[in-house]
């Protein structure tokens, strides 16, 4: 990275140092990122941050997994199989290597007053729902659906025992969110990849009855899109 950039990104980025490294599940990595400048930053659960990766000035997305407001923000990183600059990134960081991150930032969150809290996502959401579900009290009403490749990328998430799992193989999401039924009065959290995440949420408005100002979403990824593969 050219010096004359240095000053700059120091304006821009927080730095920090990873500090520890986890396998959580067959293609998902824990990173935890310490740094005096991660400090009392503030978070809601759900949301983001930006990272440089691949060594220069490619910017990916990554849910928080957990903050520690005396300094450290914890990543699962998945290992996709497109195998772009973030995927490198997160397979090959080590302990001792230095991070470049924006402050948290996004609008998908926990809504905590919701009177129900539905999650339907994939991988890339099982991380921004542990979040969330951690932030909620244990007499909650929660449901959802969560669907992965293989039981071994399930995520370990809070109140994950009130979640129906399923396979790729087993059906489309949308059709899991068929079976749920989820009535309408609460808040929807979908993630994931882009046209399942519209696909679900055309379900919930259009047949499920759900107020679309009551369905939030996220596209993660999109296979073949720059900057989400």
């Amino acid at each position: 990275m050219p010096a004359l950039l240095s000053p700059v990104l120091d304006l821009l980025t927080l730095q920090g140092t990873i500090t520890e490294t986890e396998a959580v599940a067959a293609r998902i990595r824990r990173l935890r990122i310490e740094g005096e400048a991660l400090s009392a930053l503030s978070v809601l659960p759900g949301q983001q941050v930006r990272v440089m990766v691949g060594g220069g000035l490619t910017l990916r997305t990554y849910s928080i997994w957990r903050y520690d407001p005396a300094g450290a923000v914890e990543l699962c990183v998945l290992d996709h199989s497109a195998g772009g600059p973030g995927a490198r990134w997160g397979h090959g960081a080590a302990v001792g290597d230095r991070v470049r991150l924006r402050k948290p930032e996004g609008t998908f969150v926990l809504r905590p007053d919701a009177a129900h809290h539905v999650f339907v996502g994939d991988e890339t959401a099982s991380v921004a729902f542990g979040a969330m579900l951690a932030a909620l009290p244990e007499d909650a009403r929660i449901s959802g659906c969560v669907q992965t490749e293989t039981a071994a990328d399930r995520l370990r998430l809070p109140h994950g025992d009130r979640l129906d799992w399923s396979l790729r193989a087993d059906g489309s999401l949308a059709d899991a969110v068929r079976h749920l039924a989820p009535a309408p009065g609460g808040i929807a959290y979908v993630a994931g990849e882009a046209r399942t995440v519209q696909q679900v949420r055309q379900v919930l408005v259009r047949e499920a009855g759900w107020d679309r100002r009551s369905v939030l979403t996220k596209p993660f990824w999109a296979p073949g899109k720059r900057g989400m593969e």
